[in-house]
This record gives structure tokens, sequence and C-alpha cells, in this order.
């Protein structure tokens, strides 16, 4: 589709548009005939005479890539969901759907692949009409259900309004009604063009850019009236403040204000920050101020991307989306200004987490410096590529959100030259406890002091707050009470939040009068941190516990009270209370989504229940059944081969990330055993006797 707009731009010849995926530059992109990097380019169009500038971004379809996506969003103000007309509306179109939702980005529909109706389907004009209303009605659901109250009816798509477009991205023809009507085209004459051969009268006719890019200019706002409906949203500042105000006006005179949605790191360039420009002007030499690192820096360069290539522009004004150098310290996220009293904009939610691992290193110990600046670099790109040294075994580990997402990462790495040795994919688990236990003491190894933890399960609800970015350590204390309070927590536990970690725990202090609690105050959260990072079970990211601090003992001597005696005396009494709370492990369970011919459903129900699975819904129209379950990914690793060789290959599928669920009870010491070995730790984990102290 991008390759269409392209070519109507001048940017791309329009004899290979289609065929050239142009915004794919990678060569992995090509390869796999898939987006894996979100591209950026900005295209001039004129409509009945008045010109204009559409910033386009490219952005992946594959869930392994959908924090991409959510990056993206926070810098444009419309989107344009591509469905496939026989899949239909899938799990991804709902992801990304609710994620435009979510940053109030307005989406539009554009329904490609109608020549798959006709030649793989064999459909009838009339029949073709009544899947594509059919899809328009599911994305239309869509926004029912998650389009905040205001914007419900108004954000609706409506073919009769023009804000569906029906096509082939490529065969590189497209049309609305309007255009229909106007051209005189019925869907009877787009079936008989394809079935005498001459889908190339359709592209002449009906040139697939006109469409999309006069939906785009009609009916997605422009910043000045996007802003005024995204800034309240996305930024949790005070609008009647003059940054608030200039934000959304989209004030070019106004302070600079840009969030960083995309971070690359150019081999020549270094950092390239690139992300929205909602106020203000930005100009070669500006200085600004990064927010979340709290660092002044110089921009040396203000670029536009276009493609694959950099332009240098110079200055660019609000509305824009800059491609920034200079600003070494920047990452996707961040807030940019050229003031330092700003509140920083909302934390970009991601809808999935990572849920596998590999070991790697490299085949010749010459070439680990190169790894780990490889690693490093690719953790800057992709925030939600985890990057990790296991300090017990030495190993570099990778986690990424599936399969693919691993594949691409190492073969970035392999690109560069380095030859490695890659580990089979592990799964990624969660420790956890069932049950609330009363206070354990952990004493300092020079024994002078005396700490006193109990630990609880956390609500799912406070769970879910953390995981999705909206309860942290950076927000106000004022609304971390009010978000607390409104879960069910009593006003001391709200008040008294001293940490909250990134996997879905709290640390709560409950104590009273404690002498140099302050001064080592910093300890016991570092000892919080550290003891979630790594579990007693079998040294994995502990999830959804409430850690409560209820007393504490510290000696009136600083020397006798620093890092290296409190650290460990919090983590023997974490590791108690859990030990003692029933400890249980997670996995990860993805959700599976099935299309699949009638015939077919028995096989891939199958599947599904022989791997742990379960079935949830199965529905079926005239032509394919959909089936959504639910699967361990520990059961998914060759789930392609499986799906594929039993359906022939006809069914159509996608995995996602669904929840945390506990390991059955009949296979957790196993999984313990295998991970501990793994990790070059004895089988058997500790016992919570090992970590009581007596009085």
């Amino acid at each position: 589709m991008t390759d269409s707009l392209l070519a109507a731009a001048g940017l791309l010849s329009p004899t290979v548009a289609g065929k050239a995926l142009a915004l794919d530059y990678m060569e992995e992109e090509q390869k796999r005939q898939m987006t894996i990097k979100a591209a950026n380019i900005s295209l001039y169009y004129e409509l009945e005479g008045k010109p204009y500038i559409i910033n386009l971004i490219d952005t992946p379809g594959h869930i392994d890539f959908t924090g991409k996506v959510t990056r993206s969003l926070r810098a444009i103000d419309g989107a344009i969901v591509v469905v496939d007309a026989v899949e239909g509306v899938m799990t991804q179109t709902e992801t990304v759907t609710r994620q435009a939702l979510e940053e109030r980005v307005r989406p539009l529909l554009y329904i490609n692949k109608i020549d798959r109706l006709i030649n793989e389907l064999k459909l009838e004009p009339q029949a073709v009409q009544e899947t594509l209303m059919n899809i328009i009605k599911d994305f239309n659901n869509l926004i029912e259900i998650y389009a905040e109250p205001e914007f419900r009816s108004s954000w609706k798509v409506n073919p009769a309004l023009n804000q569906v477009v029906f096509g082939s991205a490529r065969d590189r023809w497209g049309f609305t009604l309007d255009i229909a009507m106007k051209k005189g085209v019925k869907f009877s004459d787009i079936v008989e063009a394809y079935r005498r051969g001459k889908a190339d009268e359709l592209a002449r006719d009906l040139p697939l850019h006109e469409a999309i890019l006069e939906m785009v200019i009609r009916h997605i706002p422009n910043p000045v009236d996007a802003q005024k409906i995204r800034i309240p949203k996305i930024w949790r500042g005070d609008l009647d403040s003059p940054v608030g105000r200039a934000m959304l006006s989209c004030d070019d005179d106004g302070p600079i204000v840009m969030c960083v949605s995309n971070i690359t790191v150019d081999p020549h360039a270094g950092v390239v920050a690139t992300g929205r420009l909602f106020s203000g002007t930005l100009n070669e030499g500006s200085e600004v101020y990064l927010v979340g690192v709290r660092r002044r820096s110089r921009v040396q360069q203000v670029c536009i991307y276009m493609g694959p290539r950099r332009e240098i522009v110079g200055s660019l004004s609000a509305g824009n989306i800059p491609a920034l150098l200079g600003l070494d310290e920047a990452r996707a996220g961040e807030t940019i200004s050229n003031t330092q009293d700003i509140v920083p904009f909302e934390t970009v939610r991601y809808v999935t987490e990572p849920v596998i691992t590999v070991a790697i290193e490299p085949k010749y110990s010459r070439d680990l410096p190169k790894l780990v600046d490889i690693l490093r670099r690719l953790s800057i790109e992709d925030p939600n590529l985890v990057t990790h040294i296991d300090q017990e075994s030495g190993e570099y580990l990778i986690s990424g959100l599936g399969q693919v997402h691993i594949e691409i990462a190492l073969t970035l790495i392999q690109k560069t030259g380095i030859e490695i040795i890659v580990s089979k994919p592990t799964i990624i688990y969660r420790e956890n406890i069932r049950s609330a236990v009363g206070s354990f003491m952990g004493k300092s190894p020079n024994k002078h002091n005396r700490v006193f933890i109990s630990v609880e399960p956390l609500e799912p609800e406070v769970i879910e707050k953390i995981m999705s970015g909206e309860l942290h350590d950076e927000l106000d204390r004022r609304i971390k009470t009010k978000i607390l309070r409104d879960a069910g927590w009593n006003a001391d536990d709200a008040r008294n939040i001293l940490s909250i970690d990134q996997h879905g725990c709290v640390l709560v202090d409950r104590t009273k009068g404690v002498q140099y609690l302050n001064e080592a105050i910093d300890y016991i959260i570092s000892g919080f941190i550290s003891a979630m990072d790594d579990g007693p079970l079998c040294r994995e990211y502990v999830r959804g516990v409430k850690v409560i601090l209820n007393h504490a003992e510290l000696h009136s001597d600083p020397a006798h009270r620093g890092p290296a005696q409190i650290i460990p005396a919090v983590r023997q009494a974490i590791y108690a209370a859990m030990l003692s709370a029933n400890p249980t492990l997670l996995e990860p369970i993805m959700r599976i989504e099935v299309k699949t011919p009638l015939d077919m459903v028995g096989n891939v129900i199958r599947i599904i229940t022989g791997r742990r699975g379960q079935v949830v819904s199965l529905s079926q129209d005239a032509y394919l059944a959909r089936i959504i379950g639910e699967i361990p990914a520990a059961e998914t690793f060759d789930l392609a081969e499986i799906m594929r060789s039993t359906t022939s290959g006809k069914a159509f599928w996608s995995l996602s990330f669904s929840r945390w669920a506990p390991v059955p009870a009949s296979m957790q010491k196993a999984i313990i055993a295998e991970i501990r070995t793994r990790k070059g730790l004895p089988p058997e984990p500790p016992r919570a006797e090992d970590f009581i102290v007596k009085e």
C-alpha cells in the first residue's frame, strides 16, 4: 500500500509500486515479505488544488513487533488499519485498534486483498459485498468496545462517508464509495476484471493512492485539531499553563515539547531520536532538556526520515516528526523540552511482555566486546527486546515477544559478521505466592541490623495498573494514593508506598518511629528490587507480590548500616517470607486465534487441546470457522509446523500474549529443577528454613 503512496508523491516508479516494498528496506523485510521496523516518510500531495504534507509511519503487522506500533502511535493523529478481506478482523486488528483508541488516534479502515475473495474463494459480487460489510461491522464493534464514550459514535467508520477504502495493494487499485460512484464502477465490474485477467485496468482507472490519501485528508484531523483531543489524554500536566496551552494549539512559537517515539543507532552518526513535536520550533543548535534522564543536550541536526534516508532540514515546526542527532542519552518515551519545569508524557503502555529467551555467546572470545556493543544497540532501538547478563552463568540472554522477534534479533547480530552460538529457546517464567504470611526477620551479615518483612499476593487490578504503566514510581504521591485507594487499599498502605517494580510488585512501609530509617531507606528499596529481580524458587522475576516492611532495628553508626549490610538482610527476610507463602511458578499463556475451512475445525481443536490448551469460543460464517483459544507458550515451539501440516496450510492463525497463569502442580517441580540446572544452580530450590533467622 505504501508503495502506491510513494509513487503518487513521485518517490517511486509506478512500474515497481506494489512489488518494491520501498519502506520495507531491510534485507530481512524483503526476504520475509513482512514489515519489521517502523519506517517514516513525508509525502506531498495536492487535493482539489490545495497542497498537503502527510507524515506517514509504516508499522509492522506481526504481533511480535507490536511494540513498534505502540511507540509510533504517540507520534501520529490517525491510523489506517489494514485488514485482509479473507482473514477479516483478527487478533492483531483488535490489538492495534485498541492501542490507537487508547492514544486517541482516529482509526480508518482499508480492506485489502479483495482479489483473494475472487481468485481463491471464487465469490460472486453479492457475496463479496456481504463479506466486506461484515468486516466493517466487526471493525465498528471494536470501536464500540474500546473507544471512549465521546468518540464511540463519531469514530465508527461509514463507507457512505468514504471512511473505508476497498482494494488490492498488490494490484495497486482501490476506491471509496464516492470514487466508485463518480467512475461508475460496481463490485461486479471488479469481479469481472479479475475473471478476464484485466486487473491492470483497475490500477489505471482506480489508483489506490487517490482513495487512501483523499480519505486521510478528509477524515484524519490535522495536528492543530488533533492535539486538542490528544494532549489531555497523553499528558498529565496543567492544560492551562503556558506549556499546556501551547500544545493544545500546536503553537510554533511556544516552548519546545517533543515526545520521542523511536530510537535508531546510526553506526556513523550515533543515536537518532525520532518523535512528535507537539509545540515550538526545533532548530539546529537548539539547547533542550531530557526530562527522563535530567540532562541538557544540544541538537546537532534536525532531519526528517524519507524511508531509509535522513534528510537534513535544519528546522521543523510543531506538528511534525523530527529526527534529531546529538541527543545520545534519549530513549523511546523520553520527553524533550527547552524548559526543565515540565511534566513528562504518559508512559507508553505495551500490550505484551517478553516470553521467550535464548542464551548466546560469541564463537570466538575476541568478539565479546563487539557482541556486548551490538546487544546494547539492539536494546536501545527496541525496548521490547530485553538483554541481560546472567551473573551466575555468565550467559548473555536475549528475551523477546515471540520466536520471530528473537529470530530477527539473531539475524541482525549475525549480519554484523560475528559468529554466535545460540541455545535452544526457553520460556520465561515468573515467581509468585498464593497466600499471605506474617513477619519474618532478616539480619545483616554483621548482626547489627534487623528488618521485619511480611508478604501478601497483590490484587490483580493493581498488577494490571503497574504493567500498563498507569502506576509507577515516578508518579506524584497523591496520584499513586488515589489509584491504590480506588483499588481497595487502606489509606495508610496507599500513602506509604516505598517502591513499585517494573514486573508488578510493591514495597509498603508500615513502620512506626524507626530510628535512622530515612538514612537506610534507599538500601531497603535496593534489597526489595534485587529480591524481585531474582526470586527464590529459580531466580526468575517475581510478579504480583506485596512486600511489607513492618519494623527495622538499625545500628546508630552509619558505617555499620551501609548497603552491604541492609540489602542482604532485606533479601533474606523476603525470601523467608515468600518461601513460607505457598510459592508458585507462573507461565505465559498465549491467546490463539485460528480461521480455518469448516472441514479442518476438528483438527485445529485437537492441536489446541492436545497441548494443554483450551478452546474459548467457536464461531463460523459461510466460508470459515473462527476458533479462539488459549495455549501455554511452552507448547508453541513447533506449533507452526504442526498447524501447517495438519490443516494442509489452509488455516490462518496468530498468537498473542494473554496472561500469566500458575504452572500445573504436577509439572512445577520438574520445571523448577530444569530452570535451576540450566542456570548452574542445584536442582532443588531452597527451603524457607534456609533463610529464617531465629532470635
